[in-house]
């Protein structure tokens, strides 16, 4: 007889107690400690599984191991999730896909299985949301029809596993995580337990059995995926969809990958027939930039290994009634925006200590590395004098404290996209600034230098 016992498990982030406790001491939420029984007993399936994983096999040295378990990469189809995949989907991995309801989860990753089963073999695409027929209408509109492509209305782990053992296909899709459950777990599906406990199970199924498995999970209203931080722990990648549901404009980005860069993103359009991926992203972050109007500027970013040219936008108003100025930065670093507006105040003498000061990257992006600093400071300064920065004007570099420009790397790669799209200027820091083609580059060793530069030629 299995022996069973009773812990209390916090619903956000996994941790136990042997007692009931209105605030969760790992994650600080209150009221998410629920009551679960927990099995004692090793399970003998657990146990044969871990002994056929190791396969009685002896350490062997790390020089005479296949890095690809005798299998090389394959392509899901979609240039742009490959991308961020780090080249294609690897045998034998688990992955997690996250994004917010009806942001196209589920759409992308049909159109990937419907590739995958015509170029590399059979796919079992398992769906806990929606029947058979819903499923056969989606795939139908997004001309993902192929006999290779198995589907099943099924929630249970077991018969999962053993629809996998028996197919043995090349890759296996569940939507979602949250839907699927096993019987050895008395809670229901979507709990904690539930999600670590089935999660495991497709672990086993992946490496154990060299089957790609890709999870679909939900996000929470916190913007992380529901379940516990186990699940993410457990996985070989991470990815999130993201977008506004209003735009039909999608992102993927990478937050872990094991077999990869982090830093690169793709970017989708959703059509009718499905997502496409847009061609040329830079001219999609800037179709809608007001060319004219003060407070915008645009900085040539690397997002991994591709260059992107982000609009960034900047208001500064007068504080009302003499209050606390208000700082709010969307898709920018708020920690390096302030010392951005610190180093304006200190060095150039701006005075912001009374007015409101808003900075946002336009299309949805997030910008994490320090080359757009001298475009916040930038947009700040354009904003603050009503001073519109030339059209064909661009900017990018690191700022200081002491208010030096400091290089960024693949400079070539930035002034090469700027050119493409028509820039003819673009303010750098001294150290980066050799002659390159046609774009004219100027350097500047401090941020009062790279103002004097930047508006020079303002509103032309």
């Amino acid at each position: 007889m299995a022996k069973k016992s009773s812990r209390f498990v916090c619903q956000s982030c996994g941790q136990a107690y042997t007692r009931w406790m209105g605030r969760c001491a790992g994650c600080g939420q209150w009221n998410t400690l629920v009551q679960e029984t927990a099995v004692t007993e090793q399970r003998h399936h657990n146990r044969s599984w871990a002994s056929s994983l190791a396969s009685d096999r002896a350490p062997q040295s790390i020089t005479s191991l296949d890095g690809h378990g005798g299998e090389e990469v394959f392509s899901t189809g979609l240039a742009e999730l490959d991308r961020v995949l780090g080249g294609g989907i690897v045998p034998g991995s688990l992955g997690l896909v996250g994004g917010d309801p009806g942001i196209g989860k589920s759409t992308l990753l049909l159109q990937a299985a419907a590739a995958v089963a015509k170029a590399t073999g059979p796919v079992l695409y398992i769906s806990g949301e929606e029947s058979l027929p819903q499923l056969h209408r989606r795939a139908q509109r997004l001309q993902a029809l192929t006999d290779d492509l198995s589907a099943a209305a099924e929630a249970d782990v077991e018969v999962i596993c053993r629809y996998a053992a028996e197919r043995k296909p090349a890759l296996v899709l569940i939507d979602s995580i949250q839907t699927v459950f096993t019987d050895e777990v008395s809670s229901p599906p979507g709990s904690v337990a539930q999600v670590r406990e089935c999660a495991a199970r497709f672990l086993q199924l992946a490496k154990g059995q060299g089957v790609a498995v890709v999870l679909v999970g939900h996000v929470t209203k916190g913007g992380s995926i529901a379940g516990p931080k186990v699940l993410e722990h457990a996985v070989d990648y991470v990815l999130y969809f993201e977008g506004e549901q209003s735009s039909r404009f999608r992102i993927l980005r990478g937050v872990k990958n094991r077999f990869g860069s982090t830093n690169e993103i793709g970017i989708f359009d959703m059509t009718e027939q499905g997502l496409v991926a847009v061609d040329n992203p830079s001219q999609f972050f800037l179709d809608q930039r007001p060319v004219g109007s003060s407070g915008t500027v645009v900085v040539p970013c690397m997002e991994g290994t591709r260059p992107l040219l982000v609009e960034v936008q900047a208001l500064v108003a007068d504080t009302p009634f003499e209050g606390t100025p208000r700082r709010q930065a969307t898709g920018v670093d708020y920690h390096r925006f302030s010392i951005i507006l610190a180093v304006l105040e200190k060095r150039l003498r701006i005075p912001l200590y009374n007015k409101d000061v808003y900075v946002n990257a336009a299309g949805g992006l997030k910008l994490s590395e320090p080359g757009a600093d001298l475009a916040v400071a930038a947009a700040v300064a354009s904003s603050f004098r009503g001073d519109a920065i030339a059209g064909h004007t661009a900017v990018v570099g690191e700022v200081g404290l002491t208010g030096e420009l400091r290089a960024v790397h693949s400079m070539d790669q930035r002034l090469q996209e700027l050119q493409k799209l028509g820039f003819q200027r673009c303010v750098v820091p001294r150290a980066a600034s050799d002659g390159r083609g046609s774009i004219t580059v100027q350097g500047a060793a401090t941020v009062a230098e790279a103002m004097a530069a930047i508006f020079s030629d303002a509103g032309r």
